[in-house]
C-alpha cells in the first residue's frame, strides 16, 4: 500500500545501513511512525513510501517501507518546512519564511533559475545569495540522484556511495556504463552492476559488461589466493557467467592484454593471465628478493666460535641443526626457517639476535599481526611489530589491495637484519612492499612453519620461495625435550606426517569428545569455553578460542557467534549496545576487524590513560574487545593495545570473534583452542587445516564431533592449491647471473 505526506522529523537513521525511523504527516492530520531503508532525508521533504503496517512488540503498530520516492514540493507551507529545516545550509527558520513570504509557491524556481534575487530580501547579500542556491542546488541534486538510483533497485547506501563519487556524472554513468562501478564503489560487485545494466536496457554482448565479468573473475580468483588463471579456465568462467559466445570474449582477452589491464604470460605449454596489479607484485617480489641476494664472504669457523661463546654466555645450548640454522641465517643475505612447533624457531631466533647485536648491528622483528607480533616480541624480549606499523601505513592507494607506505624506497628501512615471523600469512601484496623499503645489504630472515594454511591474502611467498631452490633453507624436524611432553606438539606432527592421533587418552592439554549432533557440541562449547576451561587453567574466556572450518551451517562462525554471545556477555540493563549489520554488539564482546582499514586512525595509552602513541591503520585479522559503546559508536581495544573508535560505515568492518575461521586464526596463538569437526566440504577438510588449528593452541586443544572426521581429515592430503608464478619468476632472475 502508499502512505503519501510530508516528513516530520528523522528520529534515528543508521548510517551503515540507512535504516531510518522517521514520523511522516499526512494530508489528513495524520502522523505515522515509518521504518525502513532510506537515502537521508530532511525534515520538510515530500514522500511517497510503499509498504505496509506491522505490529512492533516493542514499539506498536509501524508502517515498514519496501521502497520509496521523493515527490516536488510545490505548496508554500511544504516550502517553508523544508527551508527552515536546516536542510539547506545558511538558511534558518526566519530567513525561510522571509524568502517564502516574498516568492510564495515560485521559490524552488527562483533558488535554481534566479538565484541573485535572493538578495532582494533584506539580510541577503549577493555573494549569499549565491551560496544559498549552490547549497540548494547540491541538495536538490543529491535528492534527485536518490531517487533515480532508487529505481534500480540500488540500497540508499550504496546509492549515497554512487552519488559521493559520480556527482552530476552519475545519470551517465549508471545508463551507459554501469560496470565502471565495480572497479569505482566497494561493496558492488559485478553481479550487481550487471542487473543495473541489465535494468539500464545495456545490451548483454556490450564490451563493457565482457571486460567487467574477466577483470571481475581475475579479482575473484586473488580473492581466493591465486594471483592468475590458466587462460583456458578463465574463458570457461567467462563463458559460463555471461552466457556468451567464446569468441566474443576472447576478442576482449585481447583488448584488455593490449590495454595491459590483462597481462598473458605463457609457461609450459599454458598461458597464464593475470590483473595488472598481480602480475607486477609478482615480477617486483622476484626482482627485489634477486637485489638483497647479493654474496658475502663469511667465515664460517668464526661464525661458529662466536655461536659457541653466546651458548656459553647465555646459558643456551644447541643442538647441531639448531647450531646449523643459526649459521645459515649469519652467513646469508636472504635466508629461511620452517619448522613445525617445539622444533626450537624461537631458540634459533634468539641467538641469531645476540649474534648480530654483539657485532653492533640494528636487529628489527616484525610479524603479519599484532598477536604474532605481541607473542614474538614475549618469546625474545625485543620490540616486534607488525610489518603494516613498521612500514608506516597511512592508507589506502586504490581503494582496494595495497596501503599507502612512508617507508619505501625512498625512505627505506634503517637496519642491519630484519627477523620475520609468522612467514607463511605473508601475501604477495604485503611482502612486496616490505622488500620496497630493505636496502641491498640488509639480511633478511624468514621464519616459518610450511605446512601452515598459505596466506588469508593471494600468494603462496614462502612456499614458493622453498620451492625455487634459490634461498638457504633451514628445515627444522626434531622435537625437543620440552615440547616433547606435550601431546599438542607430539600430536600435531603426527597430524602433518599423516598418521593416527590418539583420541582416546586424556591428556592435560588435548581431548576429544565423541558428540554425534550439533547442539551436542554447541551446549559443549559454551560450557567449556565459559565455565569450565577458563577455571581450568585460570584465564578468562576471551583467552579460549573456539575455531571452526566454515562461516555457514550450524557449526559455522556465524552460528557460534550468536549463541557463545548470548551465553557469555548477555543483554543487560548496564550494557549498551548498537546494531551493526553484521549484528549486534555488546559493551564488553570480543571482536574481529574483517578487512584492511588503512586510513583507521587508533591510539595506545599507558596505564594512567595517557596517550603514548597514534596512528593509523587496522587489519583484517585484529581480534579486540568492545571497551565502551554509545548511540552511534564502538570504542574498541585490539590484542596489542590499540584503540579505536567505529562509528558509521567503519561497524561493518567489526564482527563478533567468540568464534572465528581456522583460516583466520595463521599467526595467532591462544591459551586454549576448542575445535568443532562434525563434517564438512572435502576439499576444505584436509590434513593442513587441522594442522594449523591445533598449532594454534599454547596449552589446550579440546575437540569435539565425529572420530571419523578427523580421520578423514588426517588423511587428506589435499592442499589448496593456488596459481602463482613467483617460484619460477625467483628461478629465471638466478639464471640471469650463471
Amino acid at each position: 500500500m502508499l502512505l503519501k505526506g510530508i516528513i516530520d522529523h528523522v528520529v534515528f537513521r543508521n548510517p551503515e545501513n540507512s535504516y531510518t525511523v522517521l514520523i511522516l504527516n499526512t494530508a489528513d492530520g495524520d502522523e505515522f511512525t515509518c521504518v525502513g531503508s532510506l537515502p537521508e532525508l530532511d525534515p520538510g521533504e515530500a514522500v511517497t513510501l510503499e509498504g505496509d503496517y506491522t505490529d512492533n512488540p516493542k514499539y506498536g503498530i509501524q508502517f515498514s517501507i519496501t521502497s520509496f520516492t521523493i515527490d516536488p514540493i510545490s505548496d508554500e507551507a511544504s516550502i517553508y518546512r523544508y527551508l527552515s529545516s536546516g536542510a539547506v545550509k545558511g538558511i534558518g527558520a526566519g530567513l525561510a519564511k522571509r524568502i517564502v513570504d516574498r516568492f510564495g509557491e515560485d521559490t524552488f524556481r527562483i533558488m535554481e533559475e534566479e538565484p541573485e534575487r535572493l538578495s532582494e530580501i533584506k539580510g541577503i547579500s549577493l555573494r549569499k545569495a549565491i551560496s544559498i542556491a549552490e547549497a540548494f542546488e547540491s541538495r536538490a541534486g543529491s535528492r534527485q540522484a536518490m531517487s533515480f538510483l532508487a529505481g534500480y533497485s540500488i540500497s540508499p547506501h550504496l546509492a549515497q556511495k554512487i552519488y559521493d563519487k559520480y556527482k552530476d556524472r552519475t545519470y551517465e554513468v549508471i545508463r551507459t556504463n554501469p560496470y565502471r562501478l565495480v572497479e569505482d564503489i566497494e561493496g558492488i560487485g559485478f553481479i550487481t552492476a550487471d542487473r543495473i545494466a541489465a535494468e539500464a536496457g545495456i545490451s548483454k554482448d556490450s564490451e563493457y559488461r565482457i571486460r567487467s565479468a574477466l577483470l571481475y573473475l581475475l579479482a575473484e580468483t586473488a580473492a581466493a589466493g591465486s594471483l592468475c588463471l590458466p587462460e583456458g579456465e578463465l574463458m570457461e568462467r567467462a563463458v559460463q557467467m555471461l552466457g556468451l559466445d567464446r569468441d566474443l570474449i576472447s576478442n576482449q582477452v585481447d583488448a584488455l592484454s593490449i590495454e595491459r589491464r590483462l597481462i598473458r604470460e605463457p609457461y609450459e605449454g599454458e598461458t597464464y593471465c593475470y590483473s595488472d596489479t598481480a602480475y607486477y607484485a609478482e615480477s617486483e617480489t622476484a626482482a627485489l628478493l634477486h637485489d638483497l641476494c647479493a654474496d658475502e664472504d663469511v667465515d664460517e669457523d668464526t661464525v661458529y666460535g662466536r655461536i659457541s661463546s653466546i651458548e656459553k654466555e647465555t646459558g643456551i645450548s644447541l643442538e647441531d641443526s639448531q647450531r646449523e640454522a643459526v649459521k645459515n641465517a649469519i652467513c646469508n643475505m636472504v635466508s629461511i626457517i620452517t619448522g613445525g612447533p617445539g622444533t626450537g624457531k624461537t631458540t634459533i631466533i634468539n641467538l641469531v639476535i645476540s649474534y648480530f647485536e654483539s657485532k653492533g648491528l640494528d636487529v628489527t622483528l616484525a610479524a603479519p599481526t599484532g598477536r604474532a607480533a605481541k607473542r614474538m616480541a614475549e618469546a625474545t624480549e625485543h620490540e616486534a611489530k607488525t610489518i603494516h606499523r613498521l612500514l608506516g601505513a597511512g592508507g589506502a592507494v586504490d581503494n582496494r589491495v595495497t596501503a599507502r607506505f612512508d617507508r619505501n624506497a625512498e625512505n627505506p628501512l634503517e637496519t642491519d637484519v630484519i627477523i620475520l615471523d609468522e612467514m607463511s600469512m605473508v601475501d604477495i601484496f604485503v611482502f612486496r612492499s616490505l622488500l620496497r623499503a630493505v636496502v641491498p645489504g640488509t639480511r633478511l630472515i624468514l621464519v616459518g612453519d610450511a605446512d601452515q594454511l598459505p596466506s588469508v591474502g593471494p600468494g603462496a611467498v614462502l612456499k614458493d620461495m622453498i620451492r625455487s631452490g634459490c634461498f638457504n633453507v633451514t628445515r627444522l624436524t626434531r622435537i625437543y625435550r620440552q615440547a616433547a611432553a606435550s601431546a599438542i606438539v607430539k600430536n600435531a606432527h603426527l597430524i602433518i606426517e599423516g598418521k593416527a592421533i590418539p583420541l582416546d587418552t586424556k591428556d592435560e592439554d588435548f581431548f576429544f569428545l565423541e558428540r554425534q549432533d550439533a547442539e551436542r557440541i554447541i551446549q559443549g562449547i559454551i560450557y567449556l569455553a565459559g565455565d569450565k576451561l577458563p577455571r581450568h587453567l585460570s584465564c578468562t574466556p576471551v583467552d579460549i578460542q573456539v575455531m571452526t572450518p566454515v562461516r555457514k551451517g550450524p557449526l559455522g562462525v556465524e552460528t557460534l557467534n550468536l549463541r557463545m554471545q548470548e551465553a557469555m556477555n548477555p543483554q543487560g540493563r548496564m550494557k549498551r549496545e548498537i546494531g551493526t549489520v553484521n549484528g549486534i554488539l555488546r559493551t564488553g564482546d570480543k571482536v574481529m576487524q574483517i578487512k584492511n582499514n588503512y586510513d583507521m586512525p587508533w591510539t595506545i595509552s599507558n596505564d594512567r590513560g595517557v596517550v603514548t602513541e597514534t596512528g593509523e591503520g587496522v587489519y583484517n585479522g585484529d581480534i579486540g574487545r568492545v571497551l565502551s559503546v554509545s548511540s552511534d559508536s564502538a570504542y574498541v581495544r585490539f590484542d596489542d593495545g590499540r584503540e579505536a573508535e567505529y562509528k558509521g560505515e567503519t561497524l561493518s568492518e567489526l564482527e563478533l570473534a567468540y568464534a572465528i575461521t581456522i583460516h583466520k586464526s595463521q599467526g595467532s596463538e591462544y591459551t586454549a583452542v576448542i575445535l568443532p569437526l562434525l563434517s564438512g566440504p572435502h576439499m576444505l577438510m584436509n590434513r593442513n587445516l587441522l594442522y594449523t588449528a591445533v598449532t594454534r593452541a599454547k596449552s589446550m586443544v579440546c575437540i569435539l564431533g565425529r572420530r571419523k572426521t578427523i580421520e578423514e581429515m588426517i588423511n587428506n592430503e589435499r592442499e589448496e592449491n593456488r596459481h602463482t608464478g613467483l617460484e619460477r619468476r625467483i628461478k629465471e632472475m638466478a639464471q640471469m647471473d650463471s
